[in-house]
């Protein structure tokens, strides 16, 4: 199969296009034959070192946790899908950016989503899931969601306005129309975050989801009045030192098919800012890696 890979660690000019082996699922896998893949925050701090003490990755490795894509091979005792499904999923933590990857917890991808939309759902959805069910129940509760342009931050504005949050985002000026489109009250973040939020919410914030590691979960301590009313999914060692809820995304097939039951609905569509081909993934590394975007990269193969 074709697949994207790097030899060694470094830049996002390490990455080439090549034939790799193909992967075969075992027990309780499956195997798809990729339309597309996401591009995460984890895939080009593996591919430049930056994890390589805590996640260390056998060499040459193929990025990628996430993808979409039609089922072609079963593992032994899987039931509920069949060959020919289109499915959205996660696998390992690397191996997604190929023409074939093995998943180990999948969905069914909605009709109204895209191949794009259905690549852009995977670890955004699981990741803001989980922050979110950490906060308890949202409905009739205010939400802060710090970072809410970005991938996982633009998933959990709209699966908590699904679920009866009014939900307040932070994000750049330049995305305040976007997170209005999304069914967020926009705000800028940064020095005097809480006296806009008096403002926006006379009645206060309930609860907080960072998804930014902006260095801002004193503030969302202090607006919220309680370590345990903030979740980070991104500042694990912020959230440790105030006793926040810290959350990791996990492989998990029924926060997945949730998430499609979502796009069933209409609910929640994955943002895709902008969709590279397999070719062209250097390009899509490093547009991710500058940071500062609006929903998902996604890599098309």
């Amino acid at each position: 199969m074709r697949a994207a890979r790097f030899h060694e660690y470094g830049g996002a000019e390490s990455l080439v296009i090549e034939q790799a082996p193909d992967p075969h699922p075992g027990p309780g896998e499956i195997r798809i034959r990729v339309s597309a893949a996401g591009v995460n925050p984890i895939d080009w701090k593996l591919r430049a070192g930056a994890l390589h003490q805590v996640l260390p990755v056998e060499l040459p490795a193929i990025p990628g946790r996430d993808a979409a894509g039609v089922v072609d091979e079963i593992g032994d005792g899987v039931q509920g899908v069949g060959i020919g499904d289109r499915v959205f999923g996660l696998g390992g933590v690397t191996g997604a950016t190929a023409e074939l990857v093995v998943l180990s917890a999948w969905a069914h991808t909605p009709a109204t989503w895209n191949d794009e939309q259905a690549a852009g759902a995977g670890l955004a959805s699981v990741t803001a899931m989980r922050g979110l069910n950490a906060l308890g129940s949202l409905a009739g509760r205010t939400l802060l969601v710090e970072g809410a342009a970005g991938g996982v931050g633009s998933a959990a504005v709209e699966i908590a306005a699904a679920q009866g949050a009014t939900v307040i985002g932070t994000a750049s000026e330049r995305n305040h129309e976007f997170l209005t489109s999304l069914g967020a009250v926009p705000t800028t973040y940064g020095p005097g975050l809480a006296q806009r939020l008096s403002a926006l919410a006379p009645h206060g914030v309930d609860i907080a989801l960072d998804t930014a590691a902006s260095g801002s979960l004193d503030d969302l301590v202090a607006i919220t009045g309680d370590p345990k009313r903030v979740a980070t999914v991104a500042d694990h060692a912020g959230g440790q030192r105030l006793g926040t809820h810290v959350v990791n995304a996990e492989n998990d097939s029924a926060l997945l098919s949730a998430a499609a039951e979502l796009g069933r609905q209409g609910r929640y569509t994955p943002r895709i800012e902008q969709a590279y081909p397999l070719e062209k993934i250097a390009d899509a590394h490093a547009h991710a890696e500058r940071g500062r975007t609006r929903g998902k990269i996604v890599i098309c193969v």
